[in-house]
């Protein structure tokens, strides 16, 4: 069943609220919602037409059954604001969910107006998908958000508009929405919103919401817009969708094709065990097709094309956080078994004792001789990077083989090896490793001073 916020004209002035007739009014010519991620908050803006009667005039505004925060409300007239004063919005006392605008104007016909609030229930969520190409060398990359509705409301024809960046809230837009009295108990009445005060807006979230907005004012109707409004960051989506209440929608953010990524496969026992794991980068800039904009966090899932007719095998997928422009991503796409990475320890001896006064061992020196042995099952070449990390900082090592081009100091206590192997081949690295212990870690020290 579709929902709407429930607008009258009441066309006879002067008589009690009970007395009255309500002229339902038409629906609404556009409407845009602006939905912030990091908080459950979205501006709306409805465009309609009201009839007005030349002097006083009465809007009554209804939120039964949404999450709309009634004291965000405002409207203006979009023609004719020189002859039309809305002088103030006022909540009666046993109106329930109902508001009530006072219009004064000064001339008699049809004429556009802007109604904004803010609502909670509204939401969205970026998510990707990737596609290889059969060499792995670059990715079709396709950007969606779903936005879910459980605010209450239909909203058909939207234009709509994605805000990423933190909004500190200080009260929860869903709370000030249930509230049976926007205001407190019955019999308590704040002053009236007198217009400028409406247009700013009711409460703190409006006021921020609404500056956002206003900034980014210029968004066509048919192209997508990414603009940085200070510490935001807006998307506005191609076009309209209807967006019903307790229904979400996919909607298409880009499609950027032979973006240029990096395959690396690591592999680090002491924090992985035996599973290698396959990681894939891109860097966000022009130079690799994604243009200047930032990307929202979301899911990215990752496939292959493996023939020309375009069947897809699965690689994996991986969660990421918001990319900056000229920012790289390194997405963790899981564990492989296709690379295998078998680390022996072959030899171990110790040796170069040293005593303290009383005969007791002070200091030794251990060799460990090592064999990793790496097998790339894979019908593709593979970059693989192996990270070994020592229990001490005071370490020598000795390399026999390919190990030697391989070799890079990272840290005090990590070194890593980096290859690259071509498909279905078999590669072994060989070291020794000499640790220093007790006293002779100082002797270390001060030969390597």
């Amino acid at each position: 069943m579709k929902r709407y916020t429930m607008l009258w004209m009441i066309v006879l002035t002067g008589v009690s609220l009970a007395k009255v007739d309500l002229v339902t009014l038409p629906l609404r010519d556009t409407t845009q919602l602006t939905i912030y991620e990091s908080a459950d908050l979205t501006l709306v803006r409805d465009s309609r037409h009201l009839t007005l009667k030349e002097g006083e005039n009465k809007l009554q505004f209804s939120w039964a059954g949404t999450l709309i925060d009634p004291t965000s409300l405002s409207m203006r007239p979009m023609a004719h604001a020189d002859k039309i004063d809305i002088t103030d919005l006022m909540f009666p006392p046993r109106a329930q969910n109902t508001g009530i605008w006072n219009i004064q104007s000064r001339i008699s016909g049809n004429v556009p107006f802007e109604i904004t609030y803010l609502t909670s229930g509204l939401s969205w969520r970026a998510f990707y998908m990737g596609t290889l190409t059969p060499d792995e060398t670059a990715m079709r990359l396709e950007g969606y958000v779903r936005v879910t509705n459980r605010s209450g409301e239909d909203y058909e024809n939207a234009q709509t508009r994605l805000i990423v960046g933190r909004v500190h809230l200080l009260d929860e837009i869903a709370d000030l929405a249930r509230r049976q009295y926007p205001y407190g108990r019955p019999g308590e009445f704040p002053p009236p919103v007198t217009m400028p005060q409406a247009l700013r807006g009711g409460n703190v979230f409006f006021k921020a919401a609404r500056e956002v907005e206003m900034a980014a004012d210029t968004a066509g109707p048919k192209e997508i817009r990414k603009e940085g409004l200070s510490e935001y960051f807006l998307y506005t989506i191609e076009g309209t969708e209807t967006i019903a209440d307790q229904w979400s929608r996919r909607l298409p953010s880009f499609d950027a094709e032979s973006v240029p990524v990096i395959n690396l496969y690591k592999f680090e026992e002491e924090r992985h065990g035996q599973a290698v794991l396959r990681y894939l980068s891109f860097t966000n800039d022009p130079q690799h097709n994604l243009g200047e904009t930032p990307i929202p966090g979301g899911m990215l899932k990752v496939f292959r094309r493996v023939d020309p007719e375009g069947h897809l095998s699965y690689e994996g997928q991986s969660g990421f956080k918001y990319i900056p422009v000229g920012e790289e991503a390194e997405l963790n796409l899981g564990p492989v078994s296709n690379i295998i990475v078998e680390p022996k320890r072959m030899a171990v001896a110790t040796d170069n004792y040293r005593f303290d006064d009383r005969g007791n061992i002070s200091g030794w020196d251990e060799r460990q001789t090592w064999q990793i042995e790496i097998k790339n099952t894979r019908d593709l070449p593979i970059k693989l990077e192996i990270r070994r990390n020592f229990p001490t900082s005071a370490w020598e090592i000795e390399h026999r083989g390919a190990a030697k081009k391989a070799f890079e100091k990272v840290d005090l206590d990590t070194v890593k090896y980096t290859l690259r192997l071509d498909g279905r081949s078999r590669e072994k690295l060989e070291y020794v490793l000499t640790t220093y212990h007790g006293v002779r870690q100082e002797d270390w020290a001060r030969q390597n001073q």
